[in-house]
This record gives C-alpha cells, sequence and structure tokens, in this order.
C-alpha cells in the first residue's frame, strides 16, 4: 500500500480548499461527540450522506484509490450514490464514524482541528509508514492509531 495520502496541487489552493474540507469534516463530526453507542449504530445503519466522500476526500488530501479503500466502494459508485442523492452502505457509514473518533482523539492531542487532519493524513514510521488516516479502514488497526495517540499525549514519539 502507498503510504501517502498527499496530492499535487498549486500550495495556495491547497491550503484554502484544504481548510474549507477541515472545517467542513469538523462540522459534521463535532456533534457526533455527543451522540450514545446506540445512537451512533442508528446512524451508521441509515447511513452517512455521500456527500461526505468529497469532505473526507480534501479534509484528508486522499486519491482514489485510497478513498476507495477506505469506504470500501469504488469512486464510480460512490459518485453514483452522490448523484442518486443515497446514503453511503454500512460499512462506509461505519469506517467513517471510525474515522470520526479517531480523529477526535488527534485534535484533543494536537489541540486544533488542521494539526490533528495533518497528523492523520502524514505517513506515520510508529505506523509502519502508513498514513494514520488508512488505518481507520478496521478496528484493530484503528487501535493501533489510537494507542500511538495516547503515547504522543504521554510524550513519547508520534
Amino acid at each position: 500500500m502507498n503510504t501517502s495520502t498527499a496530492t499535487r496541487r498549486p500550495a495556495k489552493q491547497l491550503n484554502v480548499a484544504r481548510a474549507e474540507g477541515i472545517a467542513a469534516f469538523w462540522r459534521f463530526s463535532s456533534p457526533r461527540k455527543s451522540l450514545t453507542e446506540l445512537e451512533r449504530l442508528q446512524q451508521i445503519k441509515v447511513g452517512f450522506s455521500s456527500d461526505l466522500v468529497q469532505v473526507i476526500r480534501v479534509a484528508f488530501d486522499l486519491q482514489d484509490r485510497h478513498l476507495e479503500t477506505l469506504l470500501h466502494g469504488s469512486i464510480s459508485t460512490l459518485e453514483r450514490r452522490r448523484r442518486a442523492h443515497k446514503n453511503l452502505d454500512s460499512v462506509a457509514s461505519e469506517r467513517l464514524d471510525r474515522i470520526v473518533t479517531v480523529s477526535h482523539l488527534a485534535e484533543a492531542i494536537f489541540e486544533t482541528p488542521l494539526a490533528a487532519a495533518q497528523w492523520m493524513s502524514t505517513p506515520n514510521k510508529v505506523l509502519g509508514g502508513t498514513a494514520p488516516i488508512m488505518l481507520c479502514e478496521t478496528e484493530i488497526a484503528a487501535k493501533q492509531v489510537r494507542r500511538v495517540l495516547q503515547a504522543v499525549e504521554w510524550g513519547g514519539p508520534a
């Protein structure tokens, strides 16, 4: 697996678009912190809006193949769902929920949404050179990311 999620764009355009994507991600994810597990599960079963695919792509600077892996669907399928105003399936929605919870832990440690998103998008030596966001594909791998975040909080390596 390629470990970098970065794409090549002019720096100023990248910064503005990314900042807007990060803000959109946090507008979606912030209210989720107060939900119970049962409420989160119900939302996962219903599925999240497919419009969130573009938000995730921009906020975490994901290439198409990384987005496909992370959300368990081809770009064409994800785009078709968006055009038809259909929600994401439960697998993609659960992964998105996992990204939200890990990202909020990163924000608590790095103190800003921008710093958290950058950390989540950057290949991490401690995580085998993989960007933490890509490990949100499975719960077991997301636990590894949480452990690294807890180590960082206690003064360990990032």
